[in-house]
């Protein structure tokens, strides 16, 4: 999926360019300040003179690396191609582009409107994302990090899964904003996008009987994190990873590129392949890439008509309740409850969206995730039940004056006053 790359023209004149992605994705020379100039005006210049007024920066801490391009270390001696971080990632003039381009958009707009930037910068220290976000270095508005979505993934492979606790995501989740706790920064939180597998099969229950309650329970903890919000398409319907799929079903560049090199080193049927072939059917970027799903109608979904091909296979679970138009229909759909979790989200924006002073509360607890906030007077408590056990928790310092504000079963099953949770039972406390 890396490394240095010579097409035909390139081949004929004995020459080689860097891409840290696909062979057709050609790194940019970021050093060259034509180049630069070029970026800026035909990626920022011409969309903000149409009206756009945000924008989602791609692999946004890649821009500057190492002069020279020197060799990566070598750290797995198992592998043909080493990680390029050291000398890729956060590289020495990164800062410097990004508020470059950052005062192009100031002088670009000139009817006052605020234009808002999110970079995707992969992995980085504290330190580096309140670079990236602080409000008075003029960089990024928001960043998007990768400590909670990579839980369960080596370092060296990502289709090399290793065992996790609860724990461990916890500690990575709370990386996506207590950073800028007491800072002029800001943060992200999200479970999917279009490079992460659908988060009900990753971090909840997908199977029938839970699929709705744990989705709902994943719903309810973004609800309360600080941060602006990110629902991806399919997300808020409850979407799971598409089940039983031959690897010749997947597209993506990185599982055919991967597949291809396992095969040929070790073998189809390796212990490697069926380690890797175990991966993707849990991790895999396609998950997430199937189309939008509106309806029971056959072939496609109500996506596209009977005699259309879309892009990509559709999810069968569309057929099985997964769409927009069933689930308008059920008031106990998991579209209906993000409905309703946004609209607590809005309600208590104070302590929600800028809360501050995150605390866990039982930090090894391997079932229960729970945490307190602050805004001003206010305080949240978070109780989530992460398994299909009923599991008990404690209010902080048995205090009376928490009230219970939100949850993802019907009020009318639950006990306010019980310290049980049921399975995937989600519920957040406010105290004033």
């Amino acid at each position: 999926f890396s490394g240095l790359s010579n097409g035909p023209l390139m081949k004929r004149q004995q020459e080689f360019y860097l891409s840290l992605f696909c062979s057709t994705q050609p790194d940019l020379n970021w050093e060259n300040e034509d180049c630069r100039k070029a970026i800026y005006e035909s990626a920022v210049g011409y969309w903000l003179d149409h009206g756009v007024d945000g924008f989602r920066i791609d692999v946004g801490s890649l821009y500057s690396k190492v002069v020279g391009l020197p060799d990566a270390p070598v750290v797995d001696k198992n592998s043909t191609w080493q990680s390029s971080d050291p000398y890729t990632l956060n590289g020495p003039r990164i800062h410097e582009f990004h508020q470059e381009m950052n005062q192009f958009i100031r002088n670009r707009v000139k009817d006052g409107r605020e234009i808002m930037t999110v970079g995707e910068m992969q992995h980085a220290s504290d330190e580096t994302k309140r670079l990236y976000t602080s409000a008075s270095r003029h960089e990024l508005s928001e960043l998007f990090n990768f400590s909670h979505t990579d839980v369960g993934t080596s370092p060296l492979f990502r289709y090399n899964l290793v065992p996790f606790e609860l724990k461990d995501w916890k500690i990575a989740l709370a990386e996506l904003f207590r950073y800028i706790n007491g800072t002029d920064c800001w943060s992200t939180i999200y479970l999917e996008n279009h490079d992460q597998p659908r988060s009900i099969t990753r971090f909840g229950d997908d199977s029938p009987k839970n699929r709705v309650i744990s989705g709902k329970l994943l719903s309810v903890l973004l609800s309360a994190l600080t941060g602006t919000l990110y629902v991806y398409q399919g997300q808020e319907l409850g979407q799971i990873n598409f089940k039983n799929w031959p690897v010749e079903k997947y597209e993506d560049v990185e599982i055919r590129n991967n597949y291809n090199a396992i095969k040929e080193e070790h073998g189809e049927n390796s212990e490697e392949m069926k380690k890797f072939l175990e991966a993707i059917a849990l991790i895999s970027r396609d998950h997430a890439r199937t189309p939008m799903q509106w309806s029971r109608e056959e072939p496609n979904a109500g996506f596209s008509g009977p005699s259309a091909k879309p892009w990509f296979y559709l999810n069968d679970s569309f057929r099985e309740g997964i769409n927009v138009e069933d689930e308008i229909k059920d008031p106990n759909s998991v579209l209906n409850f993000w409905k309703e979790a946004l609209k607590f989200r809005k309600a208590h924006k104070d302590i929600t969206v800028y809360g501050y002073d995150f605390e866990f509360i039982d930090l090894d607890n391997k079932k229960l995730f729970s945490f307190t906030k602050k805004y001003n007077n206010k305080t949240l408590f978070a109780a989530l039940n992460f398994s299909s056990d009923a599991t008990d928790f404690k209010i902080p310092n048995d205090d009376s004056s928490f009230k219970l504000e939100f949850g993802n079963y019907p009020k009318k099953e639950v006990d306010a006053s019980s310290r049980t949770l049921k399975p995937w039972e989600g519920r957040i406390y406010i105290s004033e």
